[in-house]
């Protein structure tokens, strides 16, 4: 496959919006960033590293504690932010995107490094536990799903979890970074947009313009064609009436 991105004949032209009275819009379709399953992911997260701080962590003398929950946080909120902002900017969006992996990045080296210093292992490969772990991330990613089981587990399954869900995390952003990188490759950013929708507004008044002319002539020829009807009409009853005044005569 041919990433040669810099290929300007890869360009084209932005998908125009319009809105309801037809007028054009600058603005990206929105992202619901709430139904994005990684930000779904992150939330658990977010919720997971406070708990796991609170029961495993000391409270006072380890910046640790305040490390894990503002990278957890960071990640979450930058999706966020992200994801509203991107209406607008595609660099802002991606820049966000990018400090949100970065965060989750951090956050996974602070579950791996809680493992070593406890002496625990890391669950992957031909493990059972760490299967049985996996399919549930991978099938669920709202805190309410995990509340109930997270009450019962101790740091290194807490631990594991995490590890996990932030691996998930990471590799579908990725993914989606990667394709809003090509969508502004392709389409441009807001400036890109901007002429698009100049032009087509304009493109769009010159139509409803060229319309209405038309409209126009129709009616002219319309009214000429009745004020025809109309003269042969008159001229037709004053040749009648001049018949029957000789008539009479």
């Amino acid at each position: 496959m041919n990433d040669n991105l810099s290929d300007s004949s890869c360009k084209k032209q932005p998908n125009v919006r319009h809105y309801a009275d037809g007028t054009t819009s600058v603005l990206r379709k929105a992202v619901v960033y709430t139904e994005l399953r990684f930000y779904k992911r992150s939330d658990v997260l977010y919720q997971l590293t406070q708990i796991f701080c609170q029961r495993y962590l000391p409270r006072y003398g380890d910046r640790t504690v305040d490390q894990m929950v503002q990278a957890a946080r960071s990640t979450k909120q930058n999706i966020a932010e992200g994801s509203t902002d991107g209406r607008t900017s595609t660099e802002t969006e991606l820049k966000l995107l990018g400090i949100a992996r970065g965060s989750n990045q951090e956050l996974l080296e602070d579950y791996h490094d809680y493992l070593k210093r406890k002496g625990m292992k890391e669950w992957f490969g031909n493990n059972k536990r760490f299967d049985r772990l996996h399919h549930f991330c991978q099938e669920h990613t709202l805190w309410e799903e995990y509340r109930p089981i997270v009450a019962r587990m101790n740091d290194e399954e807490l631990a594991n979890m995490a590890i996990c869900l932030c691996h998930q995390v990471d590799k579908a952003m990725t993914k989606y970074i990667e394709r809003k990188d090509r969508e502004f490759i392709t389409e441009g950013g807001i400036r890109e947009r901007m002429t698009a929708a100049r032009l087509n507004q304009r493109e769009t008044q010159r139509q409803i313009i060229d319309r209405q002319a038309a409209e126009i002539e129709a009616l002219h020829k319309e009214i000429a064609r009745l004020k025809e009807i109309i003269g042969r009409a008159g001229l037709s009853g004053l040749i009648g009436n001049s018949g029957s005044a000789g008539s009479a005569g």
